[in-house]
């Protein structure tokens, strides 16, 4: 593992922290150790929510160095996209609520990594662009399919296609945000975000992030009977049986996520 991942653990929250100055670049050795944490913390079970978020009060993340792809070498190319790939899918398929704690720019593989999260916050300041175009190249982790879910087919072309930079206030209008807060704030808005995640029952959580996303891929008709048979199978759990005991008993519930 590098240095260039920083992992912290807060009861049941993991934070993430991209610290690769001064732009908090993404390289193909802490994009592998992405994907090494995500698994491991998809193992452990303590763990319900996730923060990614950059280091210092400019930079989530500017994407890729360019430097890596000015020799044209389509062998480098082949290995760095397909580790922007692998760690993005791990990141949308990870089993508890990940958060994106954008505060300051997003560029490139930067967004695509916030765009891989279920959440956004965004501070006040940020700045979300998809430019690869404008050097001759395409967002390749999985920002052509991301971003036309979330805002749309217009918005996403006129961010991929026209290379268009949004502020936090747009982000927030078209939907590529979900909340914007004071400058400074968004890593502690976004850790208070999951401090409620681990109110829920995580495995009911899981169950209901799968069936929400199985909507971008089928019509909302063929996933009702897949529905009806998770809130079933949630019956084979500890936590169901805690969760509605401990409503009829008026207390707190303790979590298994078992």
């Amino acid at each position: 593992m590098t240095d260039l991942l920083k992992l912290e653990k807060h009861t049941h929250t993991a934070l993430i922290t991209i610290q690769n100055p001064p732009a908090n670049t993404w390289t193909e050795d802490s994009l592998n150790d992405l994907r090494t944490m995500l698994a491991e913390l998809e193992a452990d079970r303590d763990i319900y929510a996730l923060v990614l978020s950059g280091d210092g009060p400019k930079f989530f993340s500017a994407g890729a160095d360019l430097k890596t792809f000015a020799d044209g070498d389509k062998a480098r190319a082949r290995s760095m996209i397909a580790a922007f790939g692998r760690a993005f899918e791990a990141m949308a398929q990870f089993r508890g609520v990940t958060i994106a704690a954008i505060n300051g720019y997003a560029m490139g593989g930067g967004l695509e990594a916030a765009l891989s999260c279920d959440i956004r916050i965004a501070e006040e300041h940020a700045v979300m662009a998809l430019p690869e175009a404008s050097v001759g190249l395409l967002p390749g982790g999985l920002g052509t399919q991301h971003l036309p879910w979330l805002v749309g087919e217009g918005w996403a072309k006129r961010m991929i296609l026209c290379g268009e930079r949004v502020d936090a206030a747009t982000a927030l209008r078209i939907g590529l945000v979900e909340e914007v807060v004071p400058s400074g704030e968004a890593r502690q808005k976004a850790l208070a975000l999951a401090e409620q995640v681990a109110k829920q029952s995580p495995t009911s959580v899981t169950a209901c992030k799968r069936l929400i996303q199985t909507a971008r891929k089928q019509p909302m008709w063929s996933a009702l009977p897949l529905e009806r048979e998770l809130f079933v199978d949630l019956f084979d759990t500890a936590d169901q049986k805690e969760g509605v005991n401990a409503f009829l008993e008026k207390r707190k519930p303790v979590w298994k996520n078992a």
